[in-house]
Parts: C-alpha cells; structure tokens; sequence
C-alpha cells in the first residue's frame, strides 16, 4: 500500500473511532449493575395483631444512583423462623432471592396494583403457619420492570406470643359529654394457658353499628375501666375493648369484646328561673320572671295548682320569651311557679322557681 493509501485508511478509522466515541457521549455513561438496582427498604416494621403479625414498609421509588424508578415491577416480603437463640439468620441475596428465607408473599407494584399497597406503603398480615413461641424474621426486596433486584432490607424479628382471650361482661354508662365503661378481664390466654401477668386493654369506638371500631385509648396494666370524654350528647356510640398482653419486648393484642351500645346525655339541670311575679285580673293571670342564665334552655314551663291542689303543668314558653299569660282562669286562688328545661334528650328540668300565690275575681 502506497504512502497515500495507508494515510487515507487511518484517517477513516481516526473518523469512526471519533464518531462511536461521540455516540456514546449522546447516550451517556453507562452505570454498574449495583447501582442501577432498587434502593433496599428501609423502614420494615413488624408487629404482631389479634390474628397474626402486620408486616409494613415503605416501597422505594429510586434508585441506588438516586434516580426515580419509573416502572416498578413487584415487592417481595420472605421470612424465616427459628426458637429464639442467637442472631437470625442472616440475609443474602442469591439469583435475585433472599437465601435460606421462604419467600412468602409477593406485591405487584404496577397498574393493577396489588390490594395491599396503600400509596406507597405495603401492609401485609401474615398468618402462614405461625406457632406461638416461634421467632419470626422478616426481610423484604423490590424487583424493577427490568427484572433488578435491591439489596435485602434491614431484617426484623418478631417472637409470636399467646394473646389473652378477650375480656368480658363490657358494661357501658352514659355521662353528659362521656362514657363510661368496665369490664371483667380474661383469665386465659388463647393457647390455654393461664394469664400471670396484669393486663393492658385497648378501648374501640365506632361511631354506628355496621362500622368498624377504632382504637381511641389505651388503660394502664392492670386497669380494668375506662372513660371516654369528649363525645357528643344525644349520639349513639358502640364500644368493644380488647386485651393486650406484654413478654419482653413483644405485645400481643387479643380478640375484641361483644360490642356495647351507650348514648351520651346530659343530666345536669338548667340554673332555674329567679323573680316570678304574678299579675291577676278577671279571668287571667300574668306572669313575669328573670331567665336561667344556662344557653341550652329550651323552653321554660309553667304550673299552676288551686288552693290545696297539686300543682300541674298548664303550657310553656320558647326562649327567650320570660312571660305567660294564663287565661280563661275560673275565680278563685291560685299558686304558680316556673321551671327551665334544656333541649336534652332527657329534656332535664330545673328545680322550681319561687312560687307566688294570687287571687283571681
């Protein structure tokens, strides 16, 4: 090849190094494996309930380079469990599985979604075989649409514990603004065994009967009632109570209770009506008087007796109206007094006001 020939041929290769190397620089650096995979999670929590152990976390939405995940492919929940001694096992992973660990539920993450994703969060009960006594460790990974796998999660350890069966005779007193409740506590706990320790209880309310309750306190060990301030008057309200058990460091929350129906009321009676005052004249009597300083009085009710009678209700008046006029009044004497009521359920009345006594001609 002449001089010119082999001058010629390096230039063209020199140009097709140059244009490979500019399209590699359009389409970017290309990243390792590990760093294109699903961030691991982080917040895996596990806890135990009335019929099993909530497992919880927070599915990642990025990258380990930090870049969003735009097609999200499964979240996969694995456990394994042991007697209690020493570390769990620990939590590699292995062809894009955690090994040693028994996979036992996966989540699809994209359109349609699995029904346990909430947002962003995955809430999972598990209760896939589980024996009181046992410790049970959970970890958790995110798998993308390309088939990348995160790190395992942190793991997280659970002994699953007897709960107590569920207290009983849960009795319910209305109060104004409140409810009252007591209860008998469980002797046993749900595997037979007997309950050694003082127990905590968790009170549920819901607001009708076909709703569900929800946890709105919880009682000191050994506490065996409860009162809920803060309610609403004259509104039904249906409570259960369930009890919880503390070993070490796990708590165990039995069945509810029968539910109990309770309907807040007031029973404090209005202040009364001062002043009454009584004007007669043929065929009628006027009365006058100072109001009840309370703001819910409803109405203010009027009683009248003839000499040596009982005295007996003859009509009422709205607020803020503080007269009545009583007429068609046969001749004769007459004793009068005046009471406030409140707008109650119970319709509460205040003690009488000071009676006055007239003579009708």
């Amino acid at each position: 090849m002449t001089g010119g020939r082999r001058r010629a041929a390096a230039l063209a290769s020199s140009a097709l190094v140059v244009l490979a190397l500019g399209a590699c620089g359009r389409r970017g650096a290309i990243l390792p494996p590990e760093i294109t995979v699903p961030q691991a999670v982080s917040d895996l929590t596990a806890a135990e309930r009335e019929a099993g152990i909530e497992v919880a976390w927070t599915v990642p939405g990025r990258r380990v380079s930090h870049k969003r995940i735009l097609e999200p492919g499964v979240a996969r929940l694995y456990r394994v469990d042991d007697a209690g001694k020493g570390d769990p096992r620990a939590a590699l992973l292995s062809h894009d599985r955690v090994a040693g660990y028994t996979e036992i539920a996966t989540f699809r993450l994209q359109e349609p979604p699995s029904s346990y994703l909430r947002g962003n969060r995955i809430v999972y009960l598990d209760r896939r075989d589980l024996a009181y006594g046992r410790r049970y460790t959970y970890v958790a990974t995110t798998t993308d649409a390309q088939g990348r796998t995160s790190p395992p999660s942190a793991r997280v350890s659970i002994t699953y514990v007897a709960p107590p069966e569920a207290p009983q005779a849960l009795r319910a007193e209305p109060g104004d603004h409140t409810a009252r409740l007591s209860w008998q506590p469980p002797t046993r706990l749900v595997d037979g065994t007997p309950v050694t320790d003082p127990l905590a209880y968790e009170v549920l309310r819901a607001g009708d009967l076909g709703a569900e309750p929800s946890p709105v306190g919880r009682t000191p060990r050994g506490t065996t009632s409860f009162e809920d301030p803060g309610v609403e008057n004259d509104r039904t309200y249906y409570y259960a109570v369930r009890a919880i058990r503390a070993a070490g460091t796990v708590t165990a929350a039995g069945e509810a209770s029968e539910r109990v129906a309770v309907t807040p009321t007031k029973t404090t009676p209005p202040a009364p009506v001062t002043d009454l005052a009584a004007l007669p004249s043929r065929g009628e009597v006027r009365l006058s008087w100072r109001p009840s300083p309370e703001p819910d009085v409803a109405a203010y009710v009027v009683y009248r007796g003839a000499r040596g009678a009982p005295l007996a209700r003859i009509g009422s008046v709205r607020p803020p109206t503080t007269t009545f006029v009583d007429r068609g009044v046969p001749p004769g004497t007459y004793r009068y007094l005046v009471t406030a009521q409140d707008a109650s359920a119970r319709a509460n009345e205040s003690r009488p006001s000071n009676e006055v006594t007239v003579t009708v001609p």
